[in-house]
């Protein structure tokens, strides 16, 4: 997915500090603050996946049945948290 540019205002003390820890890191800021943007975004993925599965999970066991179909399956209910 190509890259779009963004601009973003820093105050000057916050803009140091990133710079430091930055240098810190062996990469220039814009390098760093993609960095941060990216990992942030991985955490806040696996968090809409989390939440996607427990809903999923609530609705099977809302209907009557469908742990039984699981269980014939093989799929463990435990580790769906159907239980």
């Amino acid at each position: 997915m190509p890259t779009v540019p963004i601009s973003v205002r820093l105050d000057p003390d916050v803009r140091a500090a990133l710079e430091r820890d930055a240098k810190e890191h062996h990469v220039g800021l814009a390098t760093y603050l993609r960095h941060l943007a990216a990992a942030r975004a991985r955490v806040l993925r696996k968090q809409e996946v989390r939440e996607e599965s427990r809903r999923a999970a609530q609705a099977l066991h809302a209907e009557p049945g469908n742990l039984d179909a699981l269980e014939a399956w093989s799929v463990p209910t435990a580790w769906k948290g159907l239980e």
